[in-house]
Parts: C-alpha cells; sequence; structure tokens
C-alpha cells in the first residue's frame, strides 16, 4: 500500500474511535448523521474537480470555458437547494432517506458520467457559446442538483430535533465541508496520483453508496422518533417568541447570503491567482488552496454551532454577524499583502522543503479568513430562520442566495473586473462592500449602543489603515511573489494583468507567464539565449512548411521565426491570453509579428480550437506551450491530445512540440506516432518517416531573412561558424545532453516501460 493512502486511512480509523470514545464518555449518541454529511462531502469534490477537468478537456481551459463551466456547476447546485427545501416540506419519505436516495442518484451518475462527458461533447464542442452554456448545464444538473439538495433536508431534520437552526446549519455546513475540504488534500496526495480521473470517481461513487446504505439504516432507527415531531402541534407562544427574536428580515439575510458568497468566491479567485503565482501554478497548489479554504469554512461553522448551543440570544447574534462580515472584510483583503510580505523570507535559489513554511503560513491566513466566511451563513440562519416552520425551505432559500451570489462573484471579478480593474482596485471595492453590509446588518439592531459605534469606527480605521499600509506591497504584489528574497534587486519591468492571466517582463526582457518562465523576446540565431534554434530546426525536419499552426505564442519569438521561413505561405496562432498582444509591439525583435499578413492569431484555447476546426490541415504544427509538470500541462501531452492534432496534419505533415525535459511526454509521443526525431528539448512526431536533412536547413538559414536583414550572415565569420555549429549539432543516444538529437530507434530503445500520458492519469501533475 502506498504510504501517504495508509496514513489518511490510519487518519480516518483514528477520529471514529475518537468519536466513539467520547460519545461514549458523554453518554451522548454517536453522531451518525454528521459522520455521514462528512463522508458525502468527500466524493461531492471529488467530482467537482474530475468533472471540472474533463469539462475543460472538452470545451477549453479559455476563460470563457471556465466560466461558464464553473457557474454551471454553482447553479445547479443552488437550483437543488430550492429542490431539497420543497422536498423538507413532504411527509411521503423520512428526510434521511430522500438524502439517502440524492446519493443513490449521485454514484449512478457518477458511474457514467466521464463516457457521458466525451459522448456529449462530441456533438455539443462545435456549437455556439449559448449551446456550450446549455450542453455544460445540462452535463451536470442532475448530480449538482441532488448534491445541492442534501443540506435543506438534513437541515430541516436536525432542526426537528433540536429546535435550534444556528447548531443545525453550523453543524451540518461544518461537517459536509470538512469533508470536502479534507478531500482536496487526499485528492492531490493520493488519489489523483495513484488512481487518475476514472479511478478517483470510482471511490467517489463507492462513497456515496456508503453514505446512502448508513443513511438507510439510520433512518429505520430515526424515523418512529422523527414522525412523532412532525405529528406534534408547534408551541404557539414558543413561535411568537422566535418570530419577535428574530431581528434580521428575511430579504436582508438573503442580501446578506448572496453578498457574503460573491465576496468568499471573488477572493478564492484573487487568492488563487496569488498563489499559484508565487508557488508555479502546480495542481497541488490549487487542492492545498481550496482544501484550505474549505477548511476554514468548516471551522467557522463549528464555532457557530457551540455558540447557538450555549447563547439563545438574538440581538448578541445579530452584533455578532455584523462583526464576522466586517472582520472578514477586512481580513479578505489582508491575505493579498501578507503573501507578499511573506514570501520575502523565502529562498529563490530554493523552492524544496525549506520553502514550506513560508506557504503554510499563507494557507493558514487563508484558512483564518474562510473561517469567517463560514461562520456567517449558519449565523445569518440563526437570526432570520424560524425553527418551527419549515427551517429547511427557508434555509434552501439562503442556501440558493449563498450560491447564486457565488456564481455571480465567479463570473463579475474573475470575467469582467480582472480585464478592467486591477488586483488593488478588486479588493477595495470587496474592502468597501463588507464593510457597507456589515454596517447594514448592526444598523438593524436597532438603537446602537456606545460600544457598538466604537467598534465600528475602530473597524473602518483598522480597514483605513490597512490599505493605506497595503498600496505599496500590492503594486508590486507580483514582483515580490515571483522574486522573493531576490526583490527589489529583481524585478518586473511591466506587469500585464487581465482576466486571462497575468505575464511579467524583466528589464532583460525575461517573460513570466503566471509566475513561470514563458521565453525571451529574441531571434538572434548567433547570440541564442532562448533555444531558438529550435523553431529554426523546422527546415530540417520537414521540407516544406508551407501552412503551419502554432499552439502558444508567448514572447512571440518562435512565431517570428516560422513566420519569415522562406517558404511559409500562412502562419495560424492559437493563444489562450491576449495580454501577450499587449506586449509584442513593444519589443523590437518581435514587433513586426503583428503586422505580417502571413500571420493569423486567434484567441482560444488550443485543444478546443482544433476540435471545433476538424478541416483545418497543416504541414507542421509547433508548440512551446508550458511545463510539463503543470497544472493542466496534460492537456496538451496526452495520448488523447496527440491523436486529436493527427487528424490535422497533412500527408508527411510534422508535430514539433516542446516536451521540457519530459520522458513521459516522449514515450507518449512514440506510443501514438510511428516516427519520431528529438531536438534539443522538443519533439518531433509523424506518420511519415522523419529525415534530419543538414543540408536543406543549412540552406534555408543561409536565405532566412528577418525584418529585412539576413540571419546568417555569409560574409561574418562569427556567424558562419555559428551556423556551422548549429547545423552539425550530434546525436546522443543518451538524452543527457541538452544540444543534441536523437533517432527514433535510440528513443524507443531509451524509453521503454515509461508512464504514458492521457487525459486520465493527468501525466506527472499530482506526483
Amino acid at each position: 500500500m502506498d504510504a501517504n493512502a495508509g496514513f489518511w486511512i490510519i487518519a480516518f480509523v483514528v477520529v471514529l474511535l475518537f468519536l466513539a470514545v467520547r460519545a461514549r464518555r458523554q453518554q451522548t449518541p454517536m453522531p451518525w448523521i454528521h459522520i455521514l454529511f462528512f463522508s458525502s462531502g468527500f466524493p461531492a469534490l471529488i467530482y467537482q474537480i474530475v468533472w471540472q477537468r474533463a469539462l475543460f478537456a472538452i470545451y477549453g481551459l479559455n476563460i470563457q470555458s471556465v466560466t461558464i463551466v464553473v457557474s454551471a456547476f454553482m447553479l445547479g447546485l443552488g437550483l437543488g437547494s430550492l429542490a431539497g427545501g420543497e422536498l423538507s416540506k413532504s411527509t411521503r419519505l423520512p428526510l434521511v432517506v430522500w438524502f439517502a436516495l440524492a446519493e443513490f442518484g449521485t454514484a449512478a451518475f457518477g458511474i457514467e458520467s466521464l463516457k457521458l462527458f466525451r459522448w456529449v461533447g462530441q456533438f455539443t464542442v462545435s456549437n455556439s457559446p449559448t449551446m456550450t452554456v446549455l450542453a455544460a448545464f445540462s452535463l451536470i444538473i442532475v448530480p449538482t442538483l441532488l448534491m445541492g439538495a442534501t443540506l435543506p433536508l438534513l437541515v430541516e431534520h436536525s432542526v426537528r430535533f433540536s429546535q435550534n437552526v444556528g447548531s443545525s446549519v453550523g453543524g451540518l455546513y461544518f461537517a459536509n465541508t470538512l469533508g470536502s475540504g479534507v478531500a482536496c488534500f487526499v485528492a492531490a496526495d493520493v488519489l489523483m496520483r495513484l488512481l487518475g480521473q476514472s479511478g478517483s470517481i470510482q471511490a467517489a461513487v463507492s462513497i456515496n453508496v456508503f453514505v446512502a446504505m448508513g443513511a438507510l439504516i439510520y433512518s429505520l432507527r430515526a424515523t418512529g422518533e422523527e414522525a412523532k415531531i412532525v405529528r406534534r402541534e408547534r408551541p404557539i407562544g414558543l413561535r411568537t417568541v422566535q418570530a419577535q427574536d428574530r431581528l434580521l428580515p428575511f430579504p436582508l439575510a438573503l442580501s446578506c447570503a448572496a453578498f457574503c458568497g460573491f465576496a468568499a468566491l471573488a477572493y478564492e479567485i484573487i487568492w488563487y491567482r496569488l498563489l499559484a503565482f508565487a508557488a508555479r501554478d502546480t495542481a497541488r497548489v490549487f487542492a492545498c488552496l481550496l482544501g484550505s479554504y474549505l477548511l476554514g469554512l468548516a471551522l467557522g461553522s463549528s464555532f457557530v454551532e457551540r455558540y447557538s448551543e450555549r447563547h439563545q440570544n438574538q440581538k448578541t447574534a445579530t452584533d455578532i454577524l455584523g462583526g464576522l462580515i466586517f472582520g472578514s472584510a477586512i481580513l479578505g483583503f489582508a491575505v493579498g499583502p501578507a503573501m507578499a510580505w511573506v514570501m520575502k523570507f523565502v529562498s529563490l535559489a530554493n523552492t524544496g522543503y525549506a520553502t514550506t513554511p513560508a506557504y503554510v503560513a499563507v494557507l493558514l491566513l487563508i484558512c483564518a479568513s474562510a473561517l469567517l466566511f463560514g461562520a456567517i451563513f449558519p449565523l445569518i440562519a440563526q437570526v432570520s430562520v424560524d425553527p418551527l416552520s419549515h427551517a429547511g425551505a427557508a434555509l434552501s432559500f439562503l442556501y440558493a442566495a449563498n450560491i447564486v451570489g457565488s456564481t455571480l462573484g465567479s463570473f463579475v471579478i474573475g470575467f469582467i473586473l480582472m480585464d478592467h480593474l486591477s488586483l488593488f482596485s478588486i479588493s477595495l471595492l470587496l474592502l468597501a462592500g463588507g464593510i457597507l453590509c456589515g454596517v447594514v446588518v448592526l444598523a438593524r439592531r436597532g438603537r446602537s449602543t456606545g460600544g457598538l459605534k466604537l467598534a465600528a469606527a475602530l473597524g473602518i480605521t483598522a480597514a483605513a489603515l490597512l490599505v493605506t499600509i497595503s498600496r505599496p506591497l500590492l503594486s508590486t504584489i507580483y514582483d515580490r511573489l515571483l522574486f522573493k528574497d531576490h526583490y527589489p534587486r529583481a524585478h518586473f519591468q511591466q506587469v500585464v494583468e487581465s482576466r486571462s492571466g497575468t505575464i511579467g517582463v524583466t528589464p532583460a526582457g525575461i517573460v513570466f507567464g503566471g509566475g513561470v518562465y514563458d521565453g525571451r523576446f529574441n531571434v538572434d540565431l548567433e547570440h541564442d539565449i532562448n533555444g531558438i534554434a529550435r523553431p529554426y530546426a523546422l527546415s530540417a525536419i520537414h521540407s516544406a512548411p508551407r501552412h503551419v499552426l502554432m499552439i502558444g505564442l508567448g514572447s512571440g519569438s518562435w512565431a517570428q521565426v516560422v513566420a519569415d521561413h522562406p517558404q511559409l505561405e500562412e502562419l495560424t496562432v492559437v493563444e489562450i491570453n491576449p495580454g501577450y498582444l499587449k506586449l509584442i509591439p513593444q519589443y523590437p525583435a518581435v514587433a513586426s509579428l503583428l503586422g505580417n499578413p502571413k500571420v493569423r492569431i486567434i484567441i482560444d484555447d488550443g485543444r478546443r480550437w482544433l476540435v471545433r476546426n476538424p478541416e483545418q490541415r497543416f504541414d507542421a504544427i509547433v508548440m512551446n506551450t508550458t511545463l510539463h509538470w503543470r497544472n493542466h500541462a496534460s492537456s496538451l501531452l496526452s495520448v488523447d491530445f496527440l491523436q486529436i492534432a493527427r487528424k490535422h496534419l497533412n500527408l508527411g505533415g510534422v508535430l514539433f512540440y516542446n516536451i521540457t525535459g519530459s520522458e513521459e511526454a516522449i514515450a507518449t509521443g512514440l506510443d501514438v506516432y510511428p516516427y519520431a526525431l528529438r531536438f534539443e528539448s522538443c519533439l518531433a512526431v509523424s506518420d511519415s518517416p522523419i529525415v534530419f536533412d543538414r543540408v536543406r536547413w543549412k540552406a534555408v538559414l543561409l536565405s532566412y531573412i528577418i525584418d529585412g536583414k539576413h540571419v546568417i550572415d555569409p560574409n561574418d565569420p562569427r556567424q558562419v561558424a555559428r551556423l556551422d555549429q548549429v547545423v552539425n549539432i550530434k546525436e546522443d543516444p543518451t538524452g543527457r545532453q541538452s544540444f543534441s538529437i536523437e533517432i527514433d530507434d535510440q528513443l524507443r530503445k531509451r524509453l521503454q516501460g515509461r508512464l504514458i500520458i492521457t487525459d486520465d492519469n493527468m501525466g506527472v501533475e499530482w506526483q
């Protein structure tokens, strides 16, 4: 058994034993319903991670597709919440049985989900954006509706016994969110690495079935007591007291739930962008951030559960709610500048375990901020929902409002504002909105005491002071996150922020996209500081590359070289981030690229564009996209993608792509194509034999002209010597020399038994 998997299994067993021992000592029942809801949160998160990746592979990773898929997930949960609220009024079946049926239904969908996604994707990927929205929504509406229905059902069940909304919502929200948070770490540490997508789905399905069976067994024991409670007359006096004590009008409660969902999702987007930039955007970064975020939400809910059990004063609860909204706004804003400050103590030269404490500190800060958001939702329910009148139904509206707010947060911040405002401006708007929301809640208390006024004044003063202190940090935050202890000696000369990502350029012309090296502005073969010999080598492996597709633009250096190839007739470039188009005109080496009549630039996800344009054929497809270990890199390295690209090659066509030192990526290319050749860090694959023609290559290089200047001046001895050095590149069957080539037979002999990258196993992204 894998050591990490063994650790998590032992941890779960220890926790269950602890709960059993505590229940026995306190002479209280075992909290089975909370254990089941914890377990239910576990597969829900696994489904979210895997299904989103599967849908991104179909519909693309550009910001439009990401927004569509995420919004579809959130809206499905919102509709499920409303459906669960209606079901919670039903007396046909016990509420826990409805919960069990939802778990069975989710499991049934999960079994065939990946096959269904691929099948539907084949028929919808070429459709309009509107049809893409409908397709993505229709694919996941059933399972997300079932997932969203479970919280209102169990809240109604719990409130019937406890008569305490805050305690019921807090405890159940804590259990479910904790399960999802733990699932993030388990998925990153074990499941995705060992089982891949399909194996992780099977594990999730098994847990769903286990939870459903457990819920049915639990229901057999609880049905009698619940029926008595349903039939029992409601105490009128108590109902009147509750109605008087509910100080937060329900419309205002809905607004608060929506805004807090909006702010929480908006901050999550901001935190992820910053942390990914600092930690080189690996799959584990996202999982750890999401896990920390969910654990914070869970802990906040747990605190409200305990508070609600011990305190019934709604006026005090309303004061606390206002204070929490204030605090969440201030702490959420503070995470960004705090992250920039913490990175100052991280050594740029060491990216191993020595940097772990700093990243742990950042994750703890995110957890602390999320804790306040996690306490807000159940507290809103506590001060606005009558426990004696269909609490589950009322809770479903609050939950739906929270999810709608979260969806809008993802859309407005991630899709709109990040294209027009800086990170500082967006954070400032969220801070102001949080303070305003907190003030409105406190104002509903009635007559304010001197203590409340003083607390509000101190909060606003603290927010103003935080903004003043943070401005210098936020204005250079990307410099600090990337260069860490080398800042300000190393810094960015220019930063381009957009909804598609962040690009930074140093004074030396080094480009970083999303915190990862992305090339330099250079096409000079004599002074090759960026491996520019690689795109020049296209003539060595193809006799006449007239029609070329390039996936990934980056600095534009590779595109400039290919665009000026003497035989080229048309170059189509597909780039996912339009921010590079703002940079290219400013650098002389590539400035003419955008005005080249042979060049057509399309802003889209490369894989999606290929699928949506099946009629397009090319003599060569060139890719210099990203490092093989980066999040979602396997989408352009997998067997699945290589087979897509294969259909777009003309007879004798070549796919030439940067494998960034990954032997698994080479082995995958060998598995799909019958012929291959490695040139430096690039692999050329084809359905026709690849002949490395040095004579032809030399002739083409001598005729190469970029911006009216010969790439190789035959009258310059240094350039001629450099030409001979490049053309006479040596063979290296060991693959150890960076500047070398390796022919097909040598590659196949050396790389037998290597991992073959698929969409399912995702290569080494989770290693």
